[in-house]
């Protein structure tokens, strides 16, 4: 997995083999989130091995400039992610535990999401964008482009819109992205790694600069509450 937040600073090279088409969806996503300070959707979260479904999950993200996010899960059960620039937290009430760890290090499924609050460059985040065939829309007449990772391992290009194997064997993580194509709206988020894990994320009922504070952006330990340093949040998840 690649560091969360802290690979997003770090490339600065441009999609170079990015094609014209493929560029203008991306730039109208760009430009779709980018006048924003602050963003909220809510989402589906779905984790699956091996084409398996093995957890479904549900409630509202919210993204605010510069590196914070927080992740409100409100089904099947609550729990509470949030990453406040410096430090990860993820907040597990019914087990009376918060599990920290410092946000440069910390390794998380969410990390294609952190663009969302930073500098909303997919440069940053993408060796290059594609149009894909190899996994449909969720939406009829969406668009689905392949992002893959930077950090990831090298692998040789081909020409955009070509479904091949090349895109299932090439980064150690890749991601789709699925936007609507007239307003550069983000519908989806496809996040596949090597062995067969796949995480969704489904997005809807988008909201730009809703009235929330920052200190909505700040973990405070509650009373009782145990802490426990760890390198990723994601791993004390069952």
């Amino acid at each position: 997995m690649l560091a969360l937040l802290g690979c997003f600073s770090v490339m600065l090279a441009t999609l170079s083999s990015t094609s014209p088409e493929a560029k203008l969806i991306a730039n109208k996503l760009e430009v779709r989130y980018r006048g924003s300070h602050t963003l909220a959707a809510t989402f589906l979260e779905r984790y699956s091995e091996n084409g398996r479904l093995v957890r479904s999950e549900a409630g509202v993200a919210y993204f605010r400039r510069p590196g914070k996010m927080r992740w409100e899960y409100e089904s099947p059960e609550k729990n509470l992610f949030l990453v406040d620039g410096k430090t990860a937290w993820f907040y597990v009430p019914a087990d009376h535990t918060v599990t920290r760890a410092p946000a440069k290090q910390s390794t998380d499924w969410r990390t294609p999401l952190a663009l969302l609050a930073g500098e909303m460059k997919l440069s940053r985040v993408c060796t290059r964008i594609e149009f894909t065939t190899a996994e449909e829309p969720d939406t009829p007449g969406n668009t689905v482009l392949y992002c893959p990772l930077r950090g990831g391992e090298s692998k040789p290009n081909h020409a955009a819109g070509e479904a091949t194997d090349s895109q299932e064997a090439g980064p150690d993580e890749s991601v789709f992205l699925e936007i609507a194509p007239a307003t550069g709206e983000l519908a989806r988020i496809l996040v596949r790694s090597k062995g067969g894990v796949a995480v969704e994320f489904k997005f809807a009922a988008w909201r730009f600069d809703p009235p929330v504070t920052d200190s909505f952006f700040r973990f405070d330990v509650p009373p009782g509450v145990a802490i426990v340093n760890a390198e990723s949040p994601s791993e004390s998840r069952p």
